[in-house]
């Protein structure tokens, strides 16, 4: 791999960083609220998913005793 000198490398990150389709802030904006709602449903499956695998092995656990 060629070296290359630190003012080259800034250079060529700078070129590169023109090159970057940046997000609208409405893109952003949109899609933070749905990140938030898709946590949000998905911390309320599994909140279902362990309270229901709960109840079973309480019962499971309780038929033995």
């Amino acid at each position: 791999m060629a070296k290359v000198s630190p003012g080259e490398f800034v250079r060529q990150v700078r070129a590169e960083t023109a090159k970057v389709t940046w997000p609208s802030r409405r893109e952003v904006v949109q899609t933070t609220i749905l990140v938030l709602i898709m946590t949000a449903i998905l911390a309320l499956f599994f909140l279902g998913v362990d309270q229901v695998l709960g109840r079973a092995i309480r019962f499971l656990l309780g038929l033995g005793a």
